[in-house]
């Protein structure tokens, strides 16, 4: 078993600006890549949830990181049923679109023709990372708003569908997946039908919008742990303009030490655990995963 700690993202603007990671004259794309790759074993692509990711990129970012680093990537989100500018899609993609007034399209406003070519193009994208043996997880965001009823697992089993071939993880944010006993088991059940990862979501608790943190393996080879913060001061705060103001949250101590024990115990049900910092304000997630992988070291 194996047990690899990184963070979603590697160039936010408040890691970069804070300068209290990178070394002086580490400014280059290029050279933070390679820099955060020679700090730990595991990053979160964060860019292909916000725009469609090249195969031209991930070749890059394959060529510089080493063996056995290992990348993660968030699926678009217009996949996972979130509502996406028009502009961040390809230029022939966006001239295809039908007239619309809408400022945000979601997928079904797309026609289906257009919609198999992004599923196209981005599995396309991420092939150079499968080539080099770069390519973790495809992660699985859905919003507040795919529930726990027909609708929401046909969207989930469709994107399931879509990925054959590749590992994905799943993580929701509404309660209603693990509301109670009977509707965690059902999820579990349900993940483990699917053959994807179950995502142990560490966050703030007591939303709508907001799941516990259960400590379950569905998949043997592959469990995950994505740690977003408890700042639940600015879980729902509307107008935020970065999200490291949602997630601005520094993990003391004794919490990491709670959550080495628990990884620890998640890591002897699985092949290889991730595990992902998503708290990403200035370098809090960089801080807070170095110190993980020093309590865990000798443990796993």
């Amino acid at each position: 078993m194996s047990v690899l700690v990184g963070t979603a993202s590697w160039s936010s603007k408040t890691l970069v600006d804070s300068g209290r990671f990178y070394p002086p004259g580490v400014t280059s794309a290029e050279a933070r890549l390679r820099y955060y790759a020679s700090r730990f074993p595991l990053v979160e692509v964060d860019s292909s949830y916000y725009a469609m990711p090249t195969p031209a990129t991930s070749q890059l970012w394959a060529e510089r990181t080493p063996d056995g680093f290992t990348m993660n990537v968030k699926a678009f989100r217009l996949f996972t049923g979130h509502p996406t500018s028009p502009n961040v899609l390809h230029k022939d993609l966006r001239a295809a679109l039908p007239p619309s007034s809408k400022a945000n399209l979601y997928l079904n406003d797309i026609p289906p023709e257009i919609v198999d070519e992004l599923w196209r193009r981005f599995i396309e994208a991420l092939v150079p990372l499968r080539a080099a043996g770069r390519l973790g997880l495809v992660h699985f965001q859905f919003p507040p708003w795919i529930v726990r009823n027909s609708s929401g697992h046909e969207h989930v089993r469709m994107c399931v569908e879509r990925m054959a071939g590749h590992t994905l993880s799943v993580e929701f944010r509404h309660r209603s997946w693990f509301a109670d006993a009977h509707a965690s088991a059902s999820t579990l059940a349900f993940e483990r039908e699917l053959g994807v990862v179950h995502t142990v979501v560490d966050g703030p608790q007591g939303f709508s919008n907001s799941v516990p943190a259960l400590w379950e393996v569905t998949h043997p080879e592959v469990a995950l742990l994505r740690l977003h913060g408890r700042n639940a001061a600015t879980w729902n705060v509307k107008g935020q303009t970065d999200s490291s103001e949602r997630f601005n949250y520094d993990y003391g101590a004794a919490e990491l030490g709670e959550v080495a024990a628990q990884v620890t115990a998640l890591a002897k049900r699985a092949r290889s655990t991730h595990v992902v910092f998503n708290n990403n304000m200035e370098d809090q997630g960089q801080r807070n995963a170095a110190a993980l992988m020093t309590l865990l070291s000798g443990r796993v």
